[in-house]
């Protein structure tokens, strides 16, 4: 059963939103402290806003992906209970889904979790949101490919006509599909900072030429291929970032997540129309109701009501249902 058809399911709704209220107190607390001394042991890399990289080996990395939840990149204090699971299951669809695109980090790995923990039960604390993956050179940079006028395109199509140093139609509306799928390009700051949307000729005087024009080309044909499958099952991906890093070759390989609620904008294709912001199954929903808050999207963020981490968490796991048929069942 889908979000849409559950919310007018008032009661259902209220049990879901008492059992979320009772998971955020005790979660935190409880399988993270498990997951914690399983984890000891392994120095900790980098904690980024969602997920935190352990050292593995001098070939790989734990990547483990918590509940945690930022916009306008700050973390915000609340957890999402579930969401690192959904975040896992879905980029570990998809990144097998798209093997025959680009490699990925989960391809190239030679270890798996169970080699790094041969504890069946030491190993089950984690395993529904960790993965091992390769050590790579991280690009500084985040590839962007949009396929609707949403989000900051829209507001850099108001203000100059254009994205990213391409020039657009004149009289678009806002959720317009665009003529063709653009790639987007933006750098990629650190904690607390803002990425910043540029040119095609910056990342070339970032990357090079030639690297330059394969990521624009891996990217476009990524989203392409996914949004013609999404749209076959009811989802339109109306935008996405990818990542990518280098191996020791040289030779580009897709890293991080992949076409998730985090990284993507769904939108049901039975509700879209242009003219008007869609409803979204992602994290656009927390930044909706953000943008309604006198918050200056500076550290510290605001808590967020039960009523939305509840509603969240429903849209999160809807898309998982949708894209890849699976139920959730674990938090």
């Amino acid at each position: 059963m889908f979000y849409f058809q559950r919310m007018g399911e008032v009661c259902q709704f209220q049990f879901v939103l008492s059992i979320l209220l009772l998971m955020e107190c005790t979660f935190m607390s409880t399988q993270f402290s498990a997951m914690s001394q399983t984890i000891k042991g392994l120095p900790l890399l980098y904690q980024g806003k969602v997920r935190d990289l352990y050292e593995v080996d001098n070939r790989h990395l734990l990547m483990v992906t918590s509940d945690r939840i930022s916009a306008f990149d700050v973390i915000l204090p609340n957890i999402i209970p579930g969401k690192g699971v959904v975040l896992t299951e879905l980029s570990n669809f998809w990144f097998k889904w798209a093997l025959h695109l680009v490699p990925n980090h989960l391809q190239l790995a030679e270890k798996t979790l169970k080699d790094v923990f041969p504890d069946p039960e030491q190993r089950s604390l984690i395993a529904s949101r960790a993965v091992i993956v390769r050590k790579l050179r991280g690009l500084p940079l985040e590839a962007i490919v949009r396929g609707y006028l949403i989000g900051s395109a829209w507001k850099d199509y108001n203000s100059k006509g254009m994205i990213c140093g391409t020039r657009l139609p004149e009289g678009m509306c806002i959720a317009d599909s665009l003529p063709e799928p653009l790639f987007t390009p933006s750098t990629k700051a650190g904690l607390g900072n803002h990425d910043e949307n540029v040119s095609f000729e910056y990342i070339v005087d970032s990357i090079g030429p030639k690297l330059a024009e394969q990521l624009r080309t891996i990217s476009l044909d990524i989203y392409r291929k996914a949004a013609t499958y999404a749209l076959k099952r009811g989802i339109i991906i109306a935008d996405t970032k990818f990542e990518f890093g280098l191996d020791e070759y040289g030779n580009l390989v897709l890293m991080d997540e992949l076409l998730t609620p985090d990284s993507s904008r769904f939108w049901l294709a039975n509700q879209y129309q242009s003219g008007t912001s869609p409803p979204s199954f992602d994290k656009q929903f927390v930044r909706d109701y953000l943008e309604t808050l006198d918050w200056d999207k500076t550290p510290p963020g605001p808590e967020l009501p039960s009523e939305i981490v509840a509603k969240t968490v429903i849209r999160y796991r809807d898309v998982l249902k949708l894209i890849t048929d699976a139920e959730l069942n674990t938090f």
